[in-house]
């Protein structure tokens, strides 16, 4: 497929997207490589846009620029915005979270501390940036380490020989300590996603390092 038709490809389907506002997204697409541009009205349009397109075929990279421009009437306080995103880790998340410290500046929301689990840290993520006025999130939570380093690599090689989505056969796994490191090849943006999320989910990972290529 040519750029041409990729980035056309890549305009149609932000568009069919119910939740994302297109019509101020620029997109431009060299060698497979697609960037997104201009703005939207709120963080979540702008995560669904990078999933959207993370999940096509064809695209073997994505730079992401898109800026979150509120709506006038939705600007919120950083205090405010601070206190609703204690309140809803509080109830969207099964771990303890009183550890959990959330910053806010100019609507960017930092989040600290230290958790047992790395669906534990998504949920919480994911929690936040649907709240109205944030512009960004930075995910800084830290896992505690919990198995050595070649179970961690059994486990991994496991939960892929066991996905419908994934050729294990062609994925390389390197653990030291907890930082596991992935390499080989695979044929979708979005399957580095899933090696990815499949090595997060082992207890005791504390770094994924991504050198998977998009044959």
């Amino acid at each position: 497929m040519n750029d041409l038709d990729l980035r056309d490809l890549v305009l149609e389907e932000l568009a069919f997207q119910p939740d994302i506002n297109a019509a101020s997204i620029g997109v431009t697409v060299q060698d497979g490589v697609v960037t997104l541009s201009g703005h939207v009205s709120s963080y979540a349009q702008k995560i669904s846009a990078e999933r959207t397109v993370k999940a096509m075929k064809g695209v073997r990279g994505l730079a992401e620029e898109i800026e979150v421009r509120l709506n006038k009437l939705e600007g919120t306080a950083d205090d405010t915005i601070a206190s609703r995103a204690l309140k809803i880790i509080a109830w969207s998340s099964d771990a303890n979270v009183e550890g959990i410290k959330v910053t806010v500046h100019k609507g960017t929301v930092t989040l600290e501390g230290e958790l047992d689990w790395q669906y534990q840290k998504e949920v919480i993520e994911q929690a936040v940036w649907r709240l109205s006025g944030v512009v960004g999130v930075h995910n800084r939570i830290t896992l505690k380490a919990r198995a050595n380093a070649s179970d961690i690599r059994h486990r991994i090689e496991q939960a892929l020989k066991r996905s419908a989505e994934i050729q294990a056969e062609g994925i390389r796994i390197t653990v030291n300590g907890g930082v596991v490191r992935l390499e080989g090849k695979v044929h979708l943006l979005r399957e580095r996603e899933v090696v990815e999320r499949a090595a997060w989910a082992v207890p005791g990972v504390s770094k994924v390092e991504d050198y998977l290529l998009i044959a």
